[in-house]
C-alpha cells in the first residue's frame, strides 16, 4: 500500500504544477482495483495535487518579486488574472480545472492573492475532485 499511496502523491504533486500528468486515472485505477482503503488514497491523491499547487502558487510569488505584474502574454494567464481579479482567493476553487487551474495559481501567486484563503479554495476544490472521481469508481 505505501507504495501505490507514494505513487499516487508523485502523480497528483506532478499534476498539479505545471507539467501534465494524470493523477485522477491512477485514483481511479486504485479505488477500481479495491486493494486499498479509499479514504488514503484520497488523503494521498490530495495533499500531492494541493502541495504541487502550492509550488505553483510560489513559482507566482517568486516571480513578481523579479518581474512585477506588467504584462501576461499567455491567454491562459490573462483569462486567470480576469478571475483572480473577480473573485479572488475564491477563484481557486477552480484550481483543479485542466488548462486554466494551473495559471489560476501561478497568477493567485503573481498578484499577490492572501495565502491562507488561497491554501483552504485549493484544497476544497481539489479534494471535491478527488472524492467525486473516486465515487464514480467505487
Amino acid at each position: 500500500m505505501e507504495t501505490a499511496l507514494w505513487a499516487l502523491f508523485a502523480s497528483a504533486f506532478i499534476s498539479a504544477t505545471l507539467l501534465p500528468g494524470g493523477s485522477e486515472a491512477l485514483l481511479a485505477w486504485y479505488v477500481h482495483q479495491g486493494e486499498h482503503p479509499v479514504g488514503w488514497m484520497i488523503a494521498s491523491a490530495t495533499l500531492g495535487n494541493v502541495l504541487g499547487s502550492l509550488v505553483t502558487f510560489g513559482m507566482g510569488v517568486m516571480l513578481r518579486r523579479y518581474y512585477p505584474l506588467k504584462v501576461l502574454d499567455k491567454p491562459e494567464h490573462q483569462r486567470a488574472h480576469r478571475w483572480i481579479e473577480r473573485y479572488g482567493a475564491v477563484a481557486l476553487l477552480m484550481a483543479w480545472l485542466p488548462i486554466v487551474g494551473d495559471p489560476l495559481c501561478f497568477v493567485a501567486g503573481w498578484v499577490g492573492v492572501r495565502f491562507a484563503p488561497s491554501v483552504i479554495a485549493i484544497f476544497i476544490g481539489k479534494l471535491l475532485r478527488y472524492l467525486i472521481v473516486a465515487g464514480i469508481f467505487l
